[in-house]
Formats: C-alpha cells, sequence, structure tokens
C-alpha cells in the first residue's frame, strides 16, 4: 500500500505545476510529437519566453550606460544598429529557416540528418557574416558618416561600430545556434547560453566603459568589447554543447563536411525569413519618418511606446516560437492534426494574455509612458498609441501564433508575401495619407497600424485554416 501512495505521490508531484517549470528551466528528453500538447507549450514556451526577457533586459542596461557618455555616443550606438538592423534580418530570417528545418528533421527521428543540417546552417551563418566584417573594419568611419553621424561619433565612436560589425559572426552564430537548439526541442539550452553571454555582457559594460582598478576606461569602445566578449563565450558554450550532445542533438566528426544540397535548401527557406524582417523593419522606418514630420514628441512617444510594447509582448512572442517548433517537429513525424492543434492551443493561450495586457494599457497607458519620461506630451503620446494598439490585441495573439504555422513549416514565403501587401501597400500609405494628407497627426499614424495589423492577423488566420502549409515539404 505504501509502495503504491509513494507512486501515485510521485505522479502527482510530476504533474505539479512547479515541477514542470523546474523540467523547463533544466531542460528535458520529452518527444514533443507525443507528449500532452499543453505539457509541450508548456516546456518550450518557458525557456523561450525567459531568454527573450533577458535579451531585452541587456539592451535597456546597455543603453542605460552608453547614454552616461554623452547624446553623441547614444547616437554612434543608434546609427550603428541601423546596419545591425540588416544583419539582424538575415540572422533572424536564417534562424527561422534553420528552426524548421531542424525541427523538421528531430520529428522525422533523423538524428544525423538534423545534425549535418545543423553544420551547413553554422557554414552559411558564416558565409553571410564576411561582407559585413570587411565593411566594419575598413569603411567604419565611412559608413557612420553616409548616416549623418557627428565629428565626435566618426572620430572616436567609429571604434564601436568596427567591432560590433567586425565581429558580427558571432551575432550571427549566437542567432542560428540558437535556432538549432530550439528545432530540435533544446530550447532551456538556447536559454541559458544567452543568459550567460547577456549576464557577462551586462556585468562587463560598466567595468570596461569606465574603467575599474587596472582596468582602463575604454569609452563607448568598452561597450562593443563587453557585448563581443560576452557574446564569443556564449558561442564558445554553444559549439562545444553542440560536440557533447544536448538532449536532443549532438554534432559528431563525421558530420563536419560540405553538403551543398543542404545548404542550398537552408539557404532558399531563408530568404522568405529574410524578406519577412527586411520588410517589417523597412516599414518601420516609413512609420518614423512620417511621425518625424509631425514633431520630435510624436517621435519620442512612439519610441518609448514601442519599448513597452516589446518588453511585455515578450511571453506571447515565447509561445510563438514554441509554437513554430511545435509544428515543425509534428509535421516531421507525419502529425499534421497534432501540427494545428498546437497552433490553435498556443493562439488561445496567447489570446487570453494579450487580451490581460491589453487591459493593462488601457488602465496604466499614462503610469508605463511615465516610467521613460517626465515630459507630459511625449507621455500623452505614447499612451494614445498603448490604447490604439491595445484595441488590436485579441488579433494580434492569433496573427503572431497562425504566422508560425507557415514559418514552423519552412513556407516562409507566404507571410513575406503577406507582409508585402498589409505593410508596403496598405499600411504606410495609409499612414501618410491619415496623418498628413486628412491631418490626423500622430492619431492617423497609429489607426493606420491599427487597422493594417488587425487586417493581416485575420488574413493569416483565415490562410492557416486552409491547411496547405501542412503540404510543404524542406
Amino acid at each position: 500500500m505504501e509502495n503504491n501512495l509513494s507512486t501515485k505521490d510521485k505522479s502527482i508531484a510530476k504533474r505539479s505545476f512547479w515541477y514542470q517549470l523546474k523540467q523547463a528551466i533544466k531542460g528535458t528528453e520529452e518527444d514533443y510529437t507525443r507528449i500532452d500538447m499543453r505539457k509541450a507549450i508548456f516546456l518550450l514556451s518557458v525557456p523561450m519566453i525567459l531568454e527573450l526577457v533577458m535579451e531585452s533586459t541587456f539592451a535597456v542596461v546597455d543603453i542605460y550606460f552608453v547614454g552616461k557618455l554623452g547624446s553623441s555616443a547614444v547616437a554612434t550606438v543608434g546609427l550603428t544598429e541601423t546596419y545591425l538592423f540588416l544583419l539582424y534580418s538575415i540572422g533572424m530570417g536564417l534562424s527561422m529557416a534553420v528552426t524548421a528545418i531542424i525541427a523538421r528533421r528531430t520529428g522525422e527521428k533523423e538524428k544525423d540528418k538534423a545534425a549535418i543540417s545543423a553544420v551547413q546552417a553554422i557554414f552559411l551563418a558564416l558565409f553571410a557574416s564576411i561582407p559585413f566584417t570587411i565593411l566594419g573594419i575598413f569603411f567604419s568611419k565611412e559608413m557612420l558618416a553616409v548616416m549623418g553621424a557627428d565629428a565626435w561619433a566618426i572620430e572616436h565612436g567609429y571604434r564601436y561600430t568596427q567591432w560590433m560589425l567586425g565581429t558580427n559572426a558571432v551575432i550571427m552564430m549566437l542567432f542560428v545556434i540558437n535556432a538549432i537548439y530550439r528545432g530540435a526541442g533544446d530550447a532551456a539550452i538556447a536559454m541559458r547560453i544567452l543568459w550567460i553571454s547577456n549576464g557577462i555582457n551586462i556585468l562587463l559594460d560598466p567595468l570596461l566603459i569606465f574603467g575599474w582598478g587596472p582596468i582602463p576606461a575604454m569609452g563607448i569602445e568598452g561597450a562593443a568589447v563587453a557585448t563581443t566578449i560576452g557574446r564569443g563565450i556564449g558561442v564558445a558554450i554553444q559549439v562545444w554543447l553542440l560536440f557533447k550532445g544536448g538532449k536532443h542533438i549532438k554534432i559528431l566528426l563525421r558530420h563536419l563536411s560540405w553538403n551543398g544540397k543542404m545548404m542550398l535548401n537552408i539557404f532558399r527557406t531563408s530568404l522568405g525569413g529574410i524578406g519577412q524582417m527586411i520588410i517589417a523593419m523597412s516599414a518601420w522606418i516609413f512609420i518614423m519618418r512620417i511621425l518625424a514630420d509631425i514633431g520630435s514628441e510624436a517621435v519620442a512617444g512612439a519610441t518609448i511606446a514601442l519599448r513597452v510594447m516589446l518588453f511585455t509582448l515578450m511571453p506571447a512572442w515565447g509561445l510563438s516560437n514554441a509554437a513554430a517548433t511545435l509544428v515543425g517537429q509534428n509535421l516531421g513525424a507525419d502529425q499534421s492534426d497534432r501540427a494545428e492543434s498546437a497552433i490553435w492551443k498556443t493562439g488561445t493561450y496567447n489570446m487570453i494574455f494579450l487580451v490581460a495586457v491589453s487591459i493593462v494599457y488601457f488602465i496604466y497607458a499614462e503610469n508605463l509612458m511615465g516610467i521613460f519620461t517626465a515630459d507630459m506630451e511625449v507621455i500623452l503620446i505614447g499612451s494614445k498609441w498603448l490604447r490604439i494598439l491595445s484595441y488590436s490585441f485579441f488579433i494580434y495573439g492569433w496573427w503572431m501564433v497562425s504566422v508560425q504555422a507557415f514559418n514552423g513549416a519552412g513556407d516562409t514565403v507566404t507571410p513575406t508575401k503577406i507582409n508585402v501587401v498589409f505593410f508596403w501597400m496598405i499600411q504606410i500609405p495609409l499612414a501618410y495619407t491619415l496623418a498628413i494628407t486628412f491631418d490626423w497627426g500622430y492619431s492617423g499614424v497609429f489607426w493606420a497600424i491599427f487597422f493594417s495589423e488587425s487586417s493581416v492577423g485575420l488574413f493569416t488566420l483565415w490562410l492557416f485554416t486552409k491547411g496547405k502549409w501542412k503540404t510543404v515539404k524542406v
């Protein structure tokens, strides 16, 4: 009887929330094509959420320390990030393809093919980094000048640009190898890598920027060196763990060979993902340009509101990333109905979470904006952005997940086409028309974004229900 009770107690413990949370953070060897779907979503989404939270925390801390060096230093970071955004677009687009392909091979139980695909993805990431490396090392001053940098940035801040672009290979490797882990189902490893990398970065930032004891002050260059060291250590651990073997993927010496067919497959699949990111980022540039014509307060309000949104939406993005892995693995296991179920369940959780966020935005918009600025006009503008956008969150939660059905399946082209229509052909012209032609000001921009993002959400969800994504081969 006691043994039976003990077994029952252990079973109950394993079903408890805290046990599952521990397993999610620690990592598990669970087969995501077989276990209960709610459990699978939880085990994958928790580390993905924590990974994103750490990344956003680092971004805030980094700009905090650089901000103490003056406006020219902050401008140098901002102008360098303009070039890095293109790099991030390539890295994130490539990561979408890698996650989809590794997830598919994992679901098919083809561990050797998953490992070989991972090696080809790493080769591709290194090739993609070469042009940025050359430009960063030899033309950093000229690149800053093209963006309108001031004399201080060109003469002193260029070293930051030189480091960030010259060592961009570590950024690409970090993106792609973590995508390998996520696709394989080792989201906990990807999370720990980013925590270690950014943790080191945060610790080194003030030491290298301002100096301490025997460590000389390096100024803005110190911020770039800290980032490179932190990310470099992260990449070294990533590679070591790939050869040591995670819960779901391991690279052996026999996998280290060139496979042109697999590399071409990854490259073709990544083009759509890269297109998605470039379209979204370029649309944002146009939106900011329209707001700039309205006034600096409009730009500041939108910028701060966007940072509030990005931080509070981290759980939603984590859930969406988990959905992509589940779709890829279950399609690989020839369980398309289970892949579809993953989207519906994750979408429901996402919708509930974002409705709660929208209520918080509606009630506490001014308080949230007030954390970052004391300018009342900026607070009012940003608050209006948060409230207007919150009306679309009911749909936005479904869009974030349904688009991952396509990306997780390896169909990165369809979301790209959708983005071209709704962001370039609808959002930008509508924002200009309402804001400038009809003289609605910044409210016109916000309502245009509300309309376009609500429309793209509904259309993507409708397209998802057609089920063609289930037939994609990668």
